[in-house]
C-alpha cells in the first residue's frame, strides 16, 4: 500500500503523459513488477484456471514465426492485464505475459490511481466510443489521438510478431443488476472489423483468437459506466481465469456473404468471436467454481506443476 501511495502521489508531482504507443517502463522504477506484485496478492491460485494451454502455446509458435496475433477478449477489471500476465507466467509462457500490447482506453491512462499500473504495460492508447462525447470540446482532439494511434498500430503490425489484446466491447463487463451474474458485454463489429483489416493489410500473416476472462469479482467496476474520473476501487481475494477459443477461420465465416456487403461480413466475424468468448466464459466459470481444474485437462493449473 505504501508503494501504491508513493507512485500515485508521484503522478500529482510529475504527471506522466502517455504517447499513442507506450512501451512498459522498467527503469529506473519497474512498473511492470509493481503491477504484478500487487495483483498477485489478489489471486487465489488454488481456485484459478487456465483453459486450453495448447492454444496459448500455438499462439507462442505463431509469434515466433513472425506472424501477428490479435486476441479479442471480454474485459472485466482494470487488473485484467496482470491477470493475463500472472497466469501465463505460471504456465511458462513468459513472452505472452510480458510482450503483449493492450489497446487501452483513456480512463486507465488518466486516472492517477490507475496510471502507475498502466505505465508497466505496453499500450496503444485510444478514446473509446463510450466516452468520445463526454466533453464535446475535446472530441476533435480525441479523434486526432485515435488516428495517430491507428498509424502506430499499423506500423507495429507491419513489423510482424506483434501480440495485441483488445476488448471489442469498448469497456468492462457489468454484472446483471438482478442476479449479480457476470457475462461478456457484446462486441462492437466495427472494432473487430478494424482488427481484421489491420491484420490483413500487414505483411506477415495475422491470426484472430477469441479469449474469455473471468476476473470481475476481484475488482468490480461501478454498476454503470461513469463519465467522471476517480471511481471507488474495492478488491477481493478470488479465483480468476483465462481461456482461448479456437482461432477464427475468417474465410469460412464470410463465405457466401457478398464482398460488397461489408457490414454483414463484419457482423458475421464479430458474432462468431463473441459466441466463442461466451462459450469459453461459461466453461471457464464452471471450472473456477469447481476448484480450477477439470478431469479432461482442458482447464488446468500449470503453476502448480
Amino acid at each position: 500500500m505504501t508503494a501504491i501511495a508513493d507512485r500515485v502521489l508521484d503522478q500529482f508531482k510529475q504527471p506522466y503523459t502517455f504517447p499513442s504507443a507506450h512501451s512498459r517502463i522498467l527503469s529506473p522504477y519497474d512498473y511492470y513488477a509493481f503491477g504484478q506484485n500487487y495483483v498477485r496478492n489478489l489471486i487465489d491460485f488454488d481456485k484459478s484456471a487456465l483453459g486450453h494451454l495448447e492454444r496459448f502455446q500455438k499462439i507462442e509458435a505463431q509469434l515466433a514465426a513472425g506472424d501477428n496475433v490479435v486476441v479479442l477478449a471480454n474485459h472485466q477489471t482494470e487488473a485484467d492485464p496482470a491477470v493475463w500476465a500472472l497466469l501465463l507466467e505460471g504456465a511458462g509462457l513468459g513472452r505472452l505475459a510480458s510482450d503483449v500490447a493492450y489497446v487501452a482506453g483513456d480512463r486507465v491512462v488518466t486516472d492517477p490511481l490507475c496510471k502507475p499500473f498502466s505505465m508497466g504495460r505496453n499500450l496503444f492508447c485510444v478514446h473509446s466510443k463510450k466516452h468520445m462525447d463526454d466533453d464535446p470540446s475535446l472530441k476533435e482532439e480525441k479523434q486526432r489521438t485515435n488516428r495517430k494511434t491507428l498509424g502506430a498500430l499499423s506500423k507495429a503490425l507491419a513489423q510482424g510478431g506483434q501480440l495485441l489484446w483488445i476488448a471489442p466491447s469498448g469497456g468492462r463487463d457489468r454484472p446483471d443488476a438482478a442476479t449479480g451474474e457476470w457475462s461478456p458485454a457484446t462486441f462492437d463489429p466495427a472494432a473487430v472489423e478494424l482488427m481484421r483489416q489491420l491484420s490483413a493489410k500487414a505483411a506477415p500473416r495475422g491470426h484472430l483468437w477469441p479469449l474469455a476472462m473471468e476476473s470481475g469479482d476481484m475488482m468490480p467496476p461501478p454498476p454503470a459506466t461513469e463519465k467522471t474520473i476517480g471511481e471507488r476501487r474495492l478488491t477481493n481475494f478470488v479465483g480468476v481465469g483465462i481461456s482461448l477459443g479456437e482461432e477464427l477461420d475468417l474465410e469460412a465465416l464470410v463465405k457466401g456473404i457478398d464482398e460488397k456487403d461489408r457490414e454483414a461480413r463484419a457482423g458475421a466475424v464479430a458474432a462468431a468471436a463473441f459466441a466463442a468468448v461466451c462459450e469459453q466464459y461459461d466453461a471457464l466459470k464452471k471450472a473456477i467454481r469447481g476448484g480450477g481444474a477439470t478431469a479432461d485437462g482442458a482447464y488446468s493449473q500449470p503453476w502448480k506443476n
